[in-house]
């Protein structure tokens, strides 16, 4: 195993802030260097244990899909090395884990999709027979495939607290029609790419989240990751049956684990056993190795 970075410490750049995953920092007035750490958070709370190889996973896959899905729209990347922009013997903390990107302003909303009813969505269906205000056929099971993919926004949470799920008027109330219509449009299609380019390598992605931003122009972007083992629910095609939460990609094996604990889901969270550890890293690897075809460039 790499040595995992829990935390970056970058000295030649400032620092603009640290979120559950990445580091950020000013480049200049127009660029932001962003370190994607191996913290891993679960139920809103960063773990003290880093997973080994999470932070390249989840900028190289990133990176597969901001190249596939290009021509859909911008994204954020600027095509300058991270190990450009800092000091040489602070290389080894950005290689293969960072991006350059541009300054961009983001929208206020996550741009969920929703291909499949699971979590908070099947949460939300069971209560009401709808999902964010969309109404769905009655009757639907456990981790169902939806007739059409749905556009279900969230507002963005201040860290340690959690996202709330709107509709889109709410949506619309927030940032205007034009915009909102952009947006939603823009989410559904890089999904509906997305979904069958993974089905094809054997993955189903249930639902996935989109951050987007805006440059001076207007020009909408797509920004932070994109359909990531973070930001994404991936399942095993093989392993996928209506009715059960089927075995997943992401680090619900840790919330899996973690819920066998007599915690309360307040900071600081427990320690991680080794082998739960090595089984998420390895999970990670798997969906890198899957979507691509390739392995991790380390």
């Amino acid at each position: 195993m790499s040595q995992p970075l829990f935390e970056s410490t970058i000295q030649s750049l400032p620092l603009l802030g640290r979120g559950k995953v990445r580091d950020i920092y000013a480049v200049d007035n127009d660029k932001l260097l962003i370190v994607t750490s191996d913290r891993l958070s679960a139920f809103d709370v960063i773990l003290q244990d880093p997973i080994p190889y999470k932070g390249r996973v989840l900028t190289q896959l990133a990176m597969f899909w901001f190249g596939r899905l290009g021509h859909i729209l911008p994204n954020q990347l600027t095509g300058i090395a991270p190990e450009d922009v800092v000091d040489p013997q602070e290389r080894d903390q950005v290689a293969g884990r960072s991006l350059v990107v541009k300054r961009l302003k983001p929208l206020p909303i996550e741009a969920v999709v929703r291909g499949y009813i699971i979590g908070s969505g099947w949460k939300d269906y069971q209560k009401t027979g709808k999902v964010c205000g969309i109404e769905l056929p009655a009757g639907l099971p456990m981790a169902a495939r939806l007739e059409k993919p749905l556009f279900t926004p969230s507002t963005k949470a201040e860290l340690g607290t959690h996202d709330e799920n709107i509709d889109f008027a709410q949506c619309e109330a927030l940032m205007g029609t034009a915009l909102a219509t952009k947006a939603q449009a823009a989410a559904l299609q890089l999904y509906s790419e997305a979904r069958d380019y993974a089905a094809s390598r054997g993955i189903i992605i249930a639902d996935t989240k989109f951050e987007f931003g805006l440059d001076n122009g207007g020009t909408l972007h797509l920004i932070d990751e994109a359909l990531t083992p973070d930001s994404s629910r991936f399942w095993p095609a093989e392993g996928y049956r209506e009715g059960i939460s089927p075995p997943s990609y992401d680090k619900q094996f840790v919330r899996d684990y973690l819920e066998t604990l007599d915690w309360d889901k307040t900071a600081p969270g427990p320690r991680l056993p080794k082998d739960v550890i090595e089984k998420t890293s390895a999970k990670y690897l798997e969906a890198y190795e899957r979507l691509t075809g390739e392995k991790l460039p380390l």
